[in-house]
């Protein structure tokens, strides 16, 4: 097909691709409505992007005129492959969104309808979906979920409620507001990660995750035992990638809070983790399942547990040398943490018959951490008169055992 040049105003300054739905900003320059929503919505820019000015206002006005010159010439250059662009949808204004609510919580049956309408607008551009946070949106759509028990709403409301809440994207202030000030909201959610559809669980982890990095130290230090008992069944269950990511993060953030360590091991989150690793996880899912892993370690509780899951020790120490640098430093550390203050003799035997001394052994041979190394010698030494000879060790590797 025959190379066709786009007339330079008809292209977005920020994609430099046809523009489809044309804006001017208060500078005077035109820009395609989702690139700069984008600009000063999603990434919080102030400025124009090519005069660097600070916008006096966020107000986007279509560019009609611009938007049929580019239609007319979709059309005129059709032979050469050119789609002629749909004329953009209006966009949706504040007061109509807030109808929409008010209108919810008047008549109870119109809640289904209003719900899939708040979806499609939020669904069509990054202004709707700040006009529905701004117009109360979000905590109209958190009193449904918060109300589904007490009330006995179906279920199916609360899906479709939470699904909007998560791909609204909320704004940092607005979801530290929601969290310093409505305890109800969380354990709401909770109940949903606990009960609800694979889906709605999901999203109720993620959102978790949000409201939590923005908590303060207080509140992580206060969380209840469900909280941890139903994200150790989220990690069982697999129900999404995403949603066992958010949980490992989530979790590897408010251990060190308080006795959340402690409240993890007993939600049975650490054999959660051994059988995450058994079953095969990618490079990075792998790396925080063993990051938190070491920070349970560091507790009793959290050892034990480890050492009485028959494939733990297995498991970690097959880790090493296969993940990555971070994924063997946090293996060792672990087995250093069991080495150094759970060291049975079954713990030592063990170690022995699933390949963890030799591991070790191959560790200090290759390049690596400095430290990872250091610590591997140390637990070598330590135990060195029940290992060092050992037919469970092959000669080859037995070479390298320090001294």
């Amino acid at each position: 097909m025959e190379e066709i040049d786009i007339p330079p105003h008809f292209i977005c300054p920020i994609s430099l691709q046809l523009m489809r739905d044309p804006v001017t900003v208060s500078t005077g320059i035109t820009y395609d409505r989702e690139n700069i929503e984008k600009w000063l919505f999603s990434t919080k820019n102030s400025t124009c992007p090519v005069t660097k000015q600070v916008l006096s206002c966020n107000d986007l006005t279509p560019n009609h005129t611009l938007r049929r010159l580019i239609q007319s010439w979709c059309i005129l250059n059709a032979s050469f492959g050119i789609e002629r662009i749909p004329t953009p949808k209006p966009q949706v204004e504040k007061s109509h969104i807030a109808k929409l609510i008010y209108d919810a919580k008047e008549f109870p049956h119109m809640q289904h309808n209003c719900l899939k309408r708040l979806k499609a607008i939020a669904s069509e551009s990054e202004r709707n979906r700040k006009n529905l946070e701004s117009a109360g949106g979000i905590e109209f759509l958190f009193s449904i979920v918060k109300k589904e028990d007490s009330e006995n709403r179906e279920v199916s409301l609360v899906d479709e409620a939470i699904s909007i809440l998560y791909h609204l994207e909320i704004s940092e202030s607005h979801l530290k507001n929601l969290v310093n000030r409505d305890d109800e909201l969380v354990q709401s959610l909770v109940r949903i990660l606990s009960h609800g559809i694979y889906q709605s669980r999901a999203y109720a982890m993620m959102l978790l995750k949000s409201m939590f990095e923005l908590a303060d130290p207080f509140q992580l230090i206060c969380i209840g035992q469900e909280f941890f008992t139903a994200i150790a069944q989220v990690l069982r269950d697999r129900i999404s990638h995403q949603a066992s990511k958010a949980a490992l993060k989530l979790l590897v953030e408010i251990c060190p809070w308080g006795r959340n360590r402690i409240k993890v091991v007993e939600a049975g989150v650490v054999s959660a983790l051994v059988e995450l690793l058994l079953n095969g996880s990618e490079r990075r899912e792998c790396e925080l399942i063993l990051v938190l892993l070491d920070q349970l370690c560091s507790c009793a509780e959290g050892r034990a547990e480890l050492i009485n899951h028959k494939a733990g020790l297995a498991i970690v120490s097959k880790k090493i040398l296969r993940v990555s640098k971070a994924g063997s430093d946090r293996a060792v550390r672990i087995l250093w943490s069991v080495c150094r203050y759970t060291a049975t003799s079954s713990v030592l035997q063990e170690m022995l018959e699933v390949g963890a001394v030799s591991k070790l052994c191959l560790l200090i041979q290759v390049e690596g951490s400095c430290k990872s190394m250091e610590r591997s010698r140390e637990i070598l030494k330590l135990h060195s008169r029940v290992w060092k000879n050992s037919p469970c060790i092959s000669p080859h590797v037995r070479f390298s055992y320090p001294s």
